[in-house]
């Protein structure tokens, strides 16, 4: 914003000069502002809730939508990144570079993954104006070799305009041990989860810290708050008294739930009565092959119901009981926040939105996990160790996602999911309350609306205009729409004419009531664009899109996609990019600092994320700890990498030197020293890895050995795992080991911190090439974003 003027008078004497504060006061929102506060949650399809006739009972939102309205024609880009980045700017995800998700970002302003700095964002413009901005929960709108400590600020919530922020950076993270950031640095969970820790309740505990802290000083200035929550992302992770609740709620599976949550939204006047199902494999099936003879995604291939064996069909549906514990759980904290605000008495002056980033995920495939790192490491998720997890899933013990036949049930009655952009993909919930500000309670509207609407809805509601500069740079055109026209009249004409998609090779367009959709499949590697299928669906009629009127009307779909091309050109659309997700995740990227032959880490140095760490994974390798211990002796961990579904720990227990290495979280080796530790200063403890072969490729196999010095006390055999240890979190730690422990063979508390001695660093020597698995690993990676 531009500065103001000083307009007083400067004399040599203060006693003759007139002084003026107004261009040096901080700003102020008009009086009576409301509060905004937007509920974005995370992988929760439109008809998961019970606010849209789904089976999962959400009493706290639908106290939100009954006191408000809720838009059955809402929606998104189909994918977590591009979506936020459109909820925060009203702008096209592609202007905002975020064609994809952070991770799989690309070179081209169209994808890098970093959001320009004239499409500002709302807490930018908020703050500017008056208001304090927070936000908790989930980020994913950074690079990945910004998620880090040694990284610019630039693309944080602090860099875009959050005074206080709590939460973590990335796609996901355990909701048990997550990785979190505190305004500019990583902390530690405050509690385990056998004292009940869960991430929903911390970000929702420091979202009511943040508005209570600041009411206290200023009860009038009113406040944003971006409420992000992980649910109902992977690992689908709750409580399990949560989970218990919805015991045999899912047993008739998810065929025949759609039909159950399909008559229930007819009767909610979701969807016309006249609305029908499309099959559960609308798109393709393993015999559908794309123009190079490539095979159709088998993770987007669905198993009926009635094909399963009686244990799978007892598996899969303790899967969907969990992941209905989950969003229960969360909209039990929502409550707690609403409780919160009644107490303080804003709710009735609060604007809030709560909407889903994309339709529910069908990246659990067609038999879904208990432990999702088997997939990254090449290994198969066997129906007998799933089966003996039963009573553990969505624990600790568990990194869980379910199978996609739930995906398109708690899509109802929508085909595909996540990723695509048919109305699975992209069709979600959109609930706006605000009791001072709008007449209607309980009211559903039928406009169709998109992601980019938010933000010009916010500022239309606050009688506020965006600035024409932030920090200095020149602001660009909202892309979005105003939606405050139909809060109080559901006749109103929809304001929004077009609308673009375009996500990992999937394309539609919509006009004036009619879709053209491509049948091309995401992460396909498939190409050949020209050569892609255009379904045509009226969709002011046909909401499922069952009807495809392509054949029909040839000159609609013409239009439609000319038009399509002219949006994609207008919004930066370009390059298309349908690869898969081993060539997206080894594709050229910026890094912090490349890989080296040598890394020197100290001892409670902030947790190093895995991507930046070093890479110990079918190589030989050396860690070396050089340390003091004192006559009394010493115990805890020297380093240690990974939990308990993979990685490795160097630590001290009874006055042994310990190695164990958790290969997928199927078995731990261990390797203990027949010695014990010396007592002296400037110590060097060390485990040598020597790698003789692979068996299969990419898993080594050698022995590893421990020496005191250069004496070896100790060796046996291992085997390491070709893949990542973790999607995201759980870095490498020296003189502790954070979050979700390697190993359960630990003396004492966690963190299980190095005591009685004193660590100096820790040195890890690798040589040669690490082999990456990359397709699996890639895949892994993508699949969970």
């Amino acid at each position: 914003m531009s500065q103001k003027q000083f307009e007083g008078r400067i004399e040599v004497d203060i006693r003759d000069s007139v002084q003026d504060w107004t261009p040096y006061e901080p700003p102020r929102a008009p009086e009576g502002s409301p509060n905004v506060i937007y509920i974005t949650l995370d992988d929760v399809g439109f008809s998961a809730m019970s606010a849209y006739g789904g089976p999962i009972p959400t009493p706290h939102i639908d106290r939100i939508a009954d006191n408000g309205i809720r838009y059955t024609q809402f929606h998104t880009t189909a994918l977590c990144s591009p979506t936020r980045s459109c909820l925060l700017t009203g702008r096209n995800h592609t202007r905002n570079s975020m064609a994809c998700i952070t991770e799989a970002a690309s070179g081209f302003p169209t994808a890098s993954g970093t959001i320009p700095p004239e499409n500002g964002m709302l807490s930018e413009i908020l703050g500017e104006l008056g208001w304090n901005t927070y936000m908790v929960g989930k980020w994913h709108l950074c690079p990945t070799d910004e998620m880090n400590l040694a990284s610019t600020r630039r693309n944080w919530p602090s860099g875009r305009g959050f005074e206080r922020w709590y939460g973590f950076l990335g796609a996901e993270t355990s909701q048990w041990y997550p990785e979190l950031v505190y305004d500019n640095h990583s902390v530690e969970q405050p509690s385990s989860p056998e004292d009940g820790y869960h991430l929903s309740v911390d970000i929702t505990d420091k979202a009511i810290e943040f508005i209570r802290d600041a009411k206290s000083v200023a009860p009038d200035k009113p406040f944003f708050l971006y409420y992000a929550p992980g649910a109902c992302h992977a690992p689908h992770h709750a409580p399990k008294e949560w989970s218990d609740k919805f015991k045999g709620q899912f047993d008739m599976g998810y065929e025949a739930m759609r039909e159950q949550t399909l008559s229930r939204q007819k009767q909610m006047g979701i969807i016309p009565e006249d609305i029908e199902l499309p099959p559960v494999n609308p798109i393709g099936t393993e015999t559908r092959t794309g123009p190079g003879g490539q095979p159709f995604p088998p993770l987007d291939v669905t198993r009926p119901w009635d094909s399963l064996s009686a244990d799978e069909q007892r598996l899969f549906a303790r899967m969907a009981e969990v992941y209905a514990g989950f969003l229960a759980h969360a909209d039990d904290q929502i409550g707690r926040l609403l409780d919160f605000l009644d107490f303080i008495g804003e709710r009735e002056n609060t604007l809030i939105m709560l909407v889903s980033d994309n339709g529910a995920s069908g990246e659990g495939g067609p038999d879904g996990s208990v432990n999702e790192m088997l997939f990254g490491n090449g290994i198969p998720d066997n129906i007998d160790n799933n089966l003996a997890m039963l009573d553990e899933l969505g624990g600790p013990k568990t990194y869980n996602h379910y199978p996609n036949g739930w995906a398109m049930a708690f899509n109802t009655p929508f085909k595909m999911w996540k990723r695509y952009e048919f109305e699975g993909g992209t069709a979600d919930p959109c609930i706006i309350s605000w009791p001072a500000g709008m007449a209607a309670r309980g009211e559903i509207r039928t406009q169709y609306h998109h992601a980019i609407d938010l933000v010009p809805t916010v500022l239309d509601a606050l009688g506020v205009e965006a600035p024409t500069t932030i920090k200095g740079h020149t602001q660009s055109h909202f892309d979005g729409v105003s939606m405050r026209y139909s809060f109080d009249d559901d006749a109103a004409p929809g304001q929004r004419v077009t609308q673009f998609y375009s996500m990992l090779g999937s394309r539609a367009i919509w006009h004036d009531g009619w879709k053209a959709v491509t049948t091309h499949p995401t992460l396909s590697g498939w190409g050949h664009y020209n050569d892609d299928e255009w379904e045509l669906y009226h969709t002011d009629v046909d909401r499922s899109e069952l009807n495809n009127l392509a054949a029909e009307h040839p000159d609609k779909v013409r239009e439609l996609v000319d038009l399509w091309f002219a949006e994609a050109g207008a919004n930066g659309g370009f390059p298309l990019d349908d690869r898969s997700a081993r060539e997206l995740f080894v594709a050229e990227r910026p890094v912090l600092t490349p890989p080296r032959d040598r890394y020197v880490y100290f001892p409670d140095c902030a947790e190093v994320p895995e991507s930046q760490a070093v890479n110990i994974r079918n190589r030989s390798f050396s860690i070396g700890a050089l340390v003091d211990i004192p006559e009394g002796g010493a115990d805890g961990v020297l380093i240690a990498q990974g939990s308990r579904f993979g990685g490795y720990s160097l630590y001290i227990k009874d006055n042994r030197l310990h190695y164990v290495n958790n290969f997928v979280g199927l078995f731990e080796q261990m390797v203990v020293s027949t010695q014990d530790i010396p007592t002296g200063v400037n110590l060097i403890l060390s485990a040598s890895f020597d790698k003789t072969g692979e068996d299969p490729p990419g898993v080594a196999h050698g022995t590893l050995s421990l020496y005191h010095g250069d004496v070896k006390v100790g060796e046996g055999p291992l085997k390491l795992q070709p893949g990542a240890y973790m999607i995201a979190g759980e870095g490498l730690c020296v003189g502790r080991d954070s979050g979700h422990p390697v190993t359960g063979d630990y003396a004492g508390d966690r963190p299980w911190r190095f005591t009685g001695g004193t660590i100096h660093r820790v040195a890890v020597d690798v040589s040669g090439e690490p082999y990456l698995d990359l397709e699996r690993e890639a895949q892994a990676r993508f699949n969970h974003q």
